[in-house]
């Protein structure tokens, strides 16, 4: 009998309301120990730090701290929920930063929606951090918002649904090329949705040396004939599509040595796929239905099929990569996360695995 997760998840919360919770560091167990944590011995660090706020790193919780904020727009598979339904996700998220990589993660839901409002509060906060995880918030506004972000702000900001994603989808395709001996400089990449993600994707892709990328969007390839382009659909596509090749998703596989999924399930069929180049790369990412069945690209003649749930064999998952990426840019005093970082993070990825193989 399947497990009904939903209900268990319900039932685990209820009894521990919540995942997350506050313990001291320091001990309060009689009067001297509170002179020291609180009054009148707090005034000490906290005359250092007005002399000095670079001291904050070392005298506070500052430099162990990331901020999960979201405004609930975009939520995993589950559109805008608005943000009270999104905090047992960023609960989530702040409990596995503690788990993979020992960093307090604070989750804050905003009740607003609107991008100057967003971008002025978490300035505001952000003294309070080493670091901004923007999580769930819906594009286009996410990409300004973070380019806001970190233009103004001094600590590292990440959008890890644009940039975790695309470090985990590059670190797996790094592995798949292996398996199937073919060269990132001569292979074709299709990437379905032009979102946060496949965005994100292109770019990092393309900045690690693949050139032949088409992205297409829910009204087809995105090319220099469309007069329906967003101004982050034209940006994208001065990086890909570079026969200027128009048509359907399906018109786009034709050929392709990879797809890449990070739109909606059930888009491809085995005849989709049979059309794609031998020894393809399927990594059908949508959630929580691929944009087709593992079994289905497999029958179709997929050498390498991924996704992005636990059940089937090559889950990509960016939980491999934010703990990690937002502990080395806090560590390094880095106020800023780059795409060489990136592709660092993605390649020592791609390394922890031996010798690959198409199932792993």
């Amino acid at each position: 009998m399947k497990k009904d997760y939903q209900k268990l998840s319900i039932t685990a919360h209820k009894k521990a309301r919540g995942k997350i919770s506050v313990i001291g560091k320091l001990p309060i167990n009689n009067h001297e120990d509170l002179s020291i944590a609180y009054t009148p011995g707090v005034a000490g660090p906290a005359l250092a730090i007005a002399k000095n706020t670079k001291l904050a790193y070392d005298l506070t919780a500052t430099k162990n701290g990331v901020a999960i904020v979201s405004d609930g727009s975009a939520v995993l598979g589950l559109g805008n929920i608005g943000p009270e339904a999104a905090l047992p996700i960023m609960e989530g998220k702040a409990a596995l930063f503690k788990r993979f990589a020992n960093i307090d993660g604070f989750p804050i839901v905003l009740s607003t929606q609107d991008t100057d409002e967003i971008v002025a509060t978490v300035k505001a906060i952000a003294p309070t951090f080493g670091g901004i995880n923007l999580e769930d918030i819906s594009a286009p506004r996410c990409f300004e918002i973070e380019a806001r972000l970190k233009k103004e702000l001094s600590i590292p900001v990440m959008h890890d649904d644009q940039h975790g994603t695309a470090i985990v989808v590059l670190a797996g395709l790094i592995n798949a090329l292996k398996v199937v001996h073919k060269d990132k400089k001569s292979i074709r990449v299709v990437i379905n949705g032009a979102g946060a993600a496949g965005v994100a994707i292109a770019k990092l892709l393309h900045h690690y040396g693949m050139r032949n990328i088409v992205v297409c969007d829910s009204q087809g390839i995105i090319s220099g004939r469309r007069h329906d382009l967003t101004s982050i659909k034209k940006e994208i596509l001065k990086i890909t599509n570079k026969e200027n090749i128009s048509g359907s998703l399906y018109d786009a596989l034709k050929g392709s040595d990879v797809f890449i999924g990070v739109s909606k399930g059930n888009l491809l069929k085995v005849s989709n796929v049979k059309t794609m180049a031998k020894e393809a790369i399927i990594f059908a990412m949508a959630n929580p239905t691929p944009e087709i069945m593992p079994s289905e690209a497999l029958r179709a003649g997929a050498a390498i099929v991924a996704s992005g749930r636990s059940d089937f064999p090559n889950q990509i998952n960016n939980v491999l990569v934010y703990p990690g990426i937002f502990k080395g840019a806090i560590e390094s005093r880095t106020s800023q996360i780059t795409d060489e970082m990136k592709i660092a993070v993605a390649e020592a990825l791609a390394a922890v695995v031996k010798k690959p193989t198409a199932e792993k």
